[in-house]
């Protein structure tokens, strides 16, 4: 007899033990995937539900280590649903600090123009731009590919007349002479020390060029914190990520800079995100 979608389920969870640090919530979004349904419709179906037809190819990719998110082409952030593939980082709870200090900061006037360096997805700005209706944004990234992806995202969650997505390093001399000042700069850019051990679904599927950022994980920090005085308006804030630990450092170059630094700590209390502002502001 024909295993019912619950012993599927309770069957893929085990088997993904060995590959997950949540086997059952990736089981359930890869059935639910598989089924042409949405998660929270999943469980009171589960009983009459037949195992639908791709759901044991789409668990073996998973225990080949492809991230959830890579295999079912979507991933949640903040109050938004966002497509992704292998070209951009899979969005991660932890970038919600930046979004969640941005609320707070601007809890009585709201930006209106919103700059976010290295989009890939364009999660952080199409997150703002769903908290703050009044912004519109500009994005860049160095990789072509990667804005295809936010576009594509900012087109589905009717964003596109608020965005413009614009193909520049910041590496590049002259990058942002026409951009500008902006109330709110938002930043998640790389920064993994290049011999960090990574989880093999980081390691071997997200992009590279948006982890690593040389032997300490600061040199995307170094290139952009000194160029972001001339890009914030007076009374603006600058956001950026940060990794575990790193605060002290990114501090100091942002000090260099003649900016103030706030600290905005993640649910576990880690520094996640640094605020910056022009030391004479406020």
């Amino acid at each position: 007899m024909a295993d019912s979608a619950a012993q599927a389920l309770a069957k893929a969870a085990a088997m993904l033990e060995s590959v997950s640090e949540t086997p059952r919530l990736d089981a359930e979004i890869l059935l639910a995937h598989a089924a042409g349904i949405v998660r929270s419709a999943l469980l009171p179906q589960l009983r009459d539900l037949p195992v639908p037809g791709g759901f044991a190819a789409l668990v073996q990719r998973r225990l080949s280590h492809v991230p959830v998110a890579y295999i079912t082409g979507s991933q949640p952030f903040w109050d938004i649903e966002l497509a992704v593939t292998p070209d951009v980082l899979i969005p991660r709870a932890d970038s919600e600090t930046l979004i969640e200090a941005a609320i707070g900061y601007f809890d009585q006037h709201h930006p209106r123009s919103i700059l976010d360096l290295g989009t890939g997805s364009g999660a952080l700005l199409l997150a703002a731009l769903s908290a703050f209706p009044q912004a519109s944004g500009i994005a860049i990234d160095a990789s072509a590919a990667a804005l295809t992806v936010a576009s594509v995202n900012a087109e589905r969650l009717g964003f596109a007349h608020r965005t413009r997505f614009l193909h520049r390093s910041w590496r590049d001399a002259g990058w942002a002479d026409d951009l500008g000042q902006f109330d709110l700069i938002l930043c998640n850019p790389p920064y993994v020390e290049s011999e960090a051990a990574l989880a093999p679904q980081v390691r071997d599927f997200e992009p590279a060029s948006a982890l690593f950022a040389g032997a300490d994980g600061l040199d995307d920090y170094r290139v952009v914190i000194p160029q972001i005085p001339e890009l914030l308006s007076p009374q603006g804030l600058a956001l950026f990520e940060i990794g575990k630990g790193q605060e002290p450092a990114v501090s100091i170059l942002a000090q260099a800079a003649s900016m103030t630094v706030t600290q905005h700590h993640d649910l576990a209390g880690i520094v996640r995100s640094l605020g910056l502002t022009h030391s004479t502001s406020g």
